[in-house]
């Protein structure tokens, strides 16, 4: 910031004659050059150092190709299996074994997984069911969201039954879930692990859901 000199006036005479000793005044000069400056170094400064948002993917772990020959089909049987569809527009369907499809909102989803791998006990209780199994099969023109919130719903529902068998068990879910804890073993053979598939979509699938469409009176 710069300043400049003081300036003085020649003095002026008042009303009665005699001389009036006038103010000093300084001129100010503000130099706005540095500020600037600063102004362009905290830019650049919050640029360099700002993490942006990174790409956010789902990691899948696929066993090897190898492996997979060697395992034997397994036989399931078909009031066991739910299979979930998803068409092109994102409208979910499900069905048991080889029933036809049937409309299901997107916001239904977690209710209706929770309700089918629930046994009842009939007294107010239940367990969930180890040897049900869902097939999810997506249209490939869906939303890749779809699936990521579908397995989403998946995970949160294993996470919930676990975390009631922990709490029937009387320990945390951390303790639950924890490999070096002494009951462990006693763990794992009580832990609820949601037993799924996908396959890939097929002509028939579409089908099958305009029939069930054409026999609810949809188009």
């Amino acid at each position: 910031m710069g300043g400049g000199a003081p300036t003085a006036d020649r003095p002026q005479k008042g009303k009665g004659g005699g001389l009036r000793r006038p103010k000093r005044r300084i001129a100010v000069h503000l130099d706005m050059t540095p500020m600037v400056d600063i102004a362009f170094l905290l830019l650049i400064f919050y640029m360099v150092t700002t993490v942006f948002s990174m790409p956010q993917a789902m990691e899948v772990n696929l066993p090897p190709a190898s492996d997979l020959d060697s395992i034997p089909p397994l036989k399931i049987k078909e009031s066991k299996l739910l299979t979930i569809r998803v068409d092109s527009d994102d409208n979910f369907y499900w069905s048991i074994g080889k029933d036809l499809p049937t409309p299901v909102a997107a916001d239904k989803i977690d209710s209706l997984l929770e309700a089918m791998n629930k046994e009842d006990k009939g007294d107010g209780k239940w367990d969930p069911k180890r040897d049900f199994n869902t097939l999810i099969i997506i249209s490939p023109d869906a939303r890749y969201n779809v699936m990521v919130d579908l397995l989403d719903e998946i995970d949160l529902l294993e996470r919930k039954f676990n975390s009631l068998i922990a709490n029937a068990l009387d320990v945390s879910y951390r303790e639950f879930m924890d490999v070096n804890h002494d009951r462990y073993i006693e763990f794992s053979e009580k832990k609820f692990s949601y037993r799924y598939a996908m396959a890939p979509w097929e002509d028939r699938d579409g089908r099958m859901i305009e029939k069930a469409l054409s026999q609810l009176g949809g188009e």
